[in-house]
């Protein structure tokens, strides 16, 4: 290696990490806080003290930076959770502020930008399918991916009402307390036994 240039190049390489990662938060925070399509480009390099070429060198799109910020969020949470520990783990993370630091906001920006542009669609539907198929695991009903998808909505209405319409005394609520309530009833969920079609619970 020429002793000239190996160290210039690997301090281009931290520097270009570096770079890469505050774009990475940057938009992981907008996208959060305004939604895939009110984050405009221009505004997720400004923020991260970067410029818009360097934003599209390292991540092709804008489409293409959501999906490395749900891949490091959102995807890599609900693969790395057991499904026995990820509808607490993903409610602690939307009732936590985490504006400031670099935990996931995956279902934040889920929520502020799921059914608003076709463009990030599909990145956005496959972090639901993922979540639904964890949390589907947890009951042995036949009906598990509908308990799934109401947990998800259970989740999702709190992420809304304490995030977005900031409403008390959701909004101010200590997290331990929000948990504690909404997992005792969670519960029965998983554990209540299906019911036929008469309404009575399935037999064998």
């Amino acid at each position: 290696m020429d002793e000239a240039t190996g160290p210039r190049t690997a301090d281009r390489r931290r520097d270009a990490a570096a770079t890469r990662l505050r774009i990475l938060h940057a938009a992981r925070d907008l996208f959060a806080e305004r939604g895939y399509e009110r984050a405009t480009v221009r505004d997720i390099a400004e923020r991260a003290g970067s410029n818009q070429a360097l934003l599209f060198r390292y991540f092709g799109s804008k489409q293409g930076l959501l999906t490395e910020v749900l891949a490091r969020g959102g995807l890599e949470q609900v693969r790395a959770t057991p499904p026995e520990e990820l509808f607490e783990t993903a409610l602690r993370s939307m009732l936590t502020n985490s504006s400031a630091g670099t935990a996931d906001r995956s279902l934040e920006v889920y929520l502020r930008s799921v059914g608003r542009g076709e463009d990030a669609a599909g990145t956005l539907r496959e972090l639901g399918e993922e979540y639904q198929r964890a949390l589907a695991s947890l009951s042995d009903a036949p009906d598990g991916p509908l308990r799934a998808d109401l947990s998800m909505a259970w989740l999702l209405g709190i992420g809304l009402m304490r995030t977005v319409v900031a409403r008390e005394p959701l909004a101010g609520a200590d997290p331990d307390e929000v948990c504690r309530l909404v997992l005792a009833t969670l519960a029965h969920l998983w554990a209540a036994p299906a019911e036929g079609p008469g309404g009575a619970a399935g037999g064998p």
